[in-house]
């Protein structure tokens, strides 16, 4: 056990000295903080009530001292608005990720460590999720399930699930055949031990990266349905939905602010977390090969 914790010791200071010397890394770090610590302190730091938020008095107003983002076609303040949507925005990636994650990893063990008819069948479930394009998946999860915030987080998680499927049971096919895990099974260990005490936690690192990158992607779907006018229903601020809003009611020409900033913080949020998780790549696996 001492040699196992010195070992992994050693491994998580080379990672981490590895990841310092990635800018990249750092800099995605740095912004990933900066957007959750925004993010959780927005209640705190402005308490906002959507559903009375709105003066018809100082609609479509430029950036000034007292509105500095400019207002929309309410009257909102649009930086209180893009700060609660970052918020919104935030949750459903989060969100939509973990659930992805738990069920494709679990599927992933299930298949790449039993193989069998349990792997055929997992492996056309996969198939079949990678044939549509993820906002068409995800487009068609929200028309069952019905426009609303929780529904983009389930449409958004069922486009995630086959990556970690098959991120997970090609890192389970290799590991089962290591040397560690052979003997583990010699040894008459359960499968249940084998795969969550000794192939998972090898696996980890790959999966830590894709989560990283997902939140990003995740970030920009949910966005895309919020457009589309799938996502979170009024009153509840949404990058995505702001952008709908503005480019329906012909705002993207007169009144560009109310186009720009939202804009801006979509991409800002997916360059964070790719940043973050091309650091992490770079640190956890030096070879980038898997």
């Amino acid at each position: 056990m001492t040699v196992t914790l010195k070992a992994w010791s050693a491994n998580a200071g080379n990672a981490l000295g590895r990841f310092l010397q990635s800018t990249s890394g750092k800099i995605g770090l740095f912004l990933a903080i900066a957007i959750i610590l925004l993010a959780l302190l927005a209640p705190v730091l402005h308490p906002y009530d959507p559903s009375t938020d709105r003066n018809y008095l100082t609609r479509l107003k430029p950036p000034s001292a007292q509105h500095w983002w400019g207002t929309d076609g309410l009257g909102r303040d649009v930086l209180i608005l893009v700060w609660y949507g970052l918020r919104t925005s935030l949750s459903v990636g989060l969100v939509s990720v973990l659930l992805g994650l738990t069920i494709g990893v679990l599927l992933g063990l299930v298949a790449g460590y039993f193989r069998g008819w349990l792997e055929t069948a997992i492996g056309w479930l996969t198939d079949i999720l990678l044939a549509f394009p993820s906002i068409l998946l995800a487009i068609a999860v929200v028309t069952i399930t019905g426009p609303s915030l929780p529904s983009v987080m389930i449409a958004v998680g069922v486009v995630q699930v086959p990556i970690f499927i098959r991120l997970t049971r090609s890192m389970v096919l290799s590991l089962r055949e290591q040397e560690f895990v052979q003997t583990v099974i010699a040894f008459g260990a359960t499968p249940a031990r084998i795969i969550f005490r000794h192939i998972l936690p090898a696996s980890l690192a790959p999966i830590v990266v894709q989560a990283t990158l997902s939140i990003g992607t995740a970030t920009l779907e949910a966005a895309g349905l919020g457009f589309l006018g799938l996502g979170a229903q009024p009153p509840t601020p949404e990058l995505g939905t702001m952008l709908s809003d503005a480019f329906k009611n012909g705002y993207s020409l007169s009144a560009p602010w109310t186009v720009l900033f939202p804009g801006l913080m979509i991409t800002l949020m997916v360059l964070a977390f790719n940043l973050l998780g091309d650091g992490l790549r770079d640190a956890l696996d030096p070879r980038e090969g898997y």
